[in-house]
């Protein structure tokens, strides 16, 4: 669905994106996780053919990104920051702005207003709206013309705990009817839990890229299992065939309290290939 190849970017001296490849299939949840600043939206610019590129080729839905068409534009959702959310406006009304653009029958907005959990705010203004109430206003704007490929730019900032929830489970649901997601994040949780595949992005190039588990499991250097038993010892073993039985033998005598492996989170992945945290500025 997504396929870049050796994709530069620059803004006056800066380079911003240095050969950047991916490949993204049909139906897949794509995480790209970098810190502020290190190239996450400039990606998604150029993909959706909204900004131009120095070299390299960004390729969506079989067409290079800088030959997209107004058309082309109907089967792709963007949510950006702020982008696309009058403040004076109701919630009805904001996706009757967007609904004129589109073409899209009105009937479709009290569909997408019900999708995001705000049929009962649809007469609000969106001034009114809390942070999460306001996330998922855009989020009705983009699924109103039912996109095949939807681009969300740290969907879940800021929000609460409940409101990322919310937020998360109407991603799943739009991957679940076949959607193609592109998010981006510096919450490596966020990604652990909705990605398929996740890019490590750090000043504009990526540094690995694979399915969240793997990429912990590639990094586990320490490769041990984590034992505390009922008694409140704690273990520490090696991979072996031997303590593999030791460990079938404690579980059997009813004395794990606890078990862990060794393998490391996505932010100490990133950490330990860039010396850096994702949520660095």
């Amino acid at each position: 669905m997504i396929r870049c190849k050796g994709v530069e970017k620059s803004f006056s001296d800066k380079k911003v994106l240095s050969g950047i490849d991916l490949e993204i299939n049909d139906g897949q949840i794509f995480g790209l996780l970098g810190p502020s600043g290190a190239g996450k939206t400039t990606l998604i610019k150029i993909i959706t053919g909204q900004l131009a590129y120095d070299g390299g080729s960004a390729v969506i839905m079989g067409k290079e990104a800088r030959d997209l068409t107004r058309q082309d534009g109907r089967n792709i959702g963007i949510m950006m920051d702020n982008f696309g959310v009058y403040d004076r406006f109701s919630c009805i009304d904001n996706l009757k702005v967007f609904a004129d653009i589109y073409g899209t029958p009105y009937e479709k907005i009290a569909e997408s207003l019900e999708l995001v959990g705000l049929k009962d705010a649809a007469k609000k203004s969106a001034s009114d709206l809390s942070k999460g109430m306001r996330a998922r206003l855009q989020l009705a704007r983009v699924f109103m013309h039912s996109p095949e490929i939807l681009f969300l730019d740290e969907p879940t900032s800021g929000l609460d705990p409940r409101s990322s929830k919310a937020i998360h489970r109407i991603i799943r649901d739009r991957k679940k009817e076949g959607c193609t997601i592109f998010l981006t994040t510096h919450n490596m949780e966020e990604a652990h839990e909705l990605c398929d595949t996740v890019a490590l992005l750090n000043e504009g190039r990526i540094v690995d890229i694979g399915a969240p588990d793997e990429l912990c499991r590639k990094y586990d250097r320490k490769k041990t299992i984590s034992v505390h038993l009922k008694t409140g010892e704690d273990m520490e073993l090696s991979y072996s065939e031997e303590n593999g039985a030791k460990i079938g033998e404690l579980i059997s005598s009813g004395n794990v309290e606890t078990i862990h492996s060794s393998e490391p989170n996505l932010e100490t992945v990133f950490l330990e290939l860039t010396g850096k945290k994702l949520e660095e500025e």
